[in-house]
């Protein structure tokens, strides 16, 4: 089982991108345009990752970019690390107020021994570290030290110059 200590460092390995599906631009599919990225880290041990990226096309807040470990331990599986949301347009059901809001989600030792079906779903934050999905992507490469996402999604490195991040 990780711990949080593993789980830390499973999200600040240094990355590299090793391919896009699709190679460029996005599928749509009900309504979302969505992309994966598969990673490895530079690392002697070569830990490998996915990432989903999802964006309602009518609600562009509305998105969700998340980093899945692939454990290769098929006891364990893939277990999504992290996830960076927008907020999802409605009323919160939650004393938090995530759904209203930009939130990331994260998960921890914890959560994953409560047997949950998705633990990763149970430990969030709200944060003000990005707005727009643009900065949500640069946020979020830049926390999990992804290298070369810039080539993947140059219009968020060109919206930087009308932000303030």
């Amino acid at each position: 089982m990780l711990t949080d200590d593993d789980i830390r460092d499973l999200i600040s390995l240094p990355k590299v991108i090793e391919k896009r599906d699709p190679a460029s631009g996005y599928r749509e599919e009900y309504g979302h345009r969505r992309c994966r990225l598969y990673l490895r880290a530079k690392s002697e041990s070569g830990e490998t990752f996915r990432v989903f990226i999802r964006q309602n096309m009518k609600f562009t807040d509305n998105f969700s970019v998340g980093l899945t470990y692939l454990t290769g331990d098929s006891r364990m599986g893939r277990i999504t690390l992290t996830r960076y949301n927008g907020p999802h347009g409605e009323y919160s059901r939650d004393p938090d107020g995530h759904f209203a809001a930009p939130h990331i989600h994260r998960i921890t030792e914890e959560e994953i021994a409560s047997g949950s079906d998705q633990p990763e779903e149970l430990h969030r934050e709200i944060t003000d570290r990005y707005t727009t999905f643009d900065q949500a992507l640069r946020t979020f490469f830049t926390d999990i030290a992804a290298d070369g996402f810039e080539s993947h999604f140059p219009k968020s490195i060109q919206a930087r110059m009308f932000d303030e991040s």
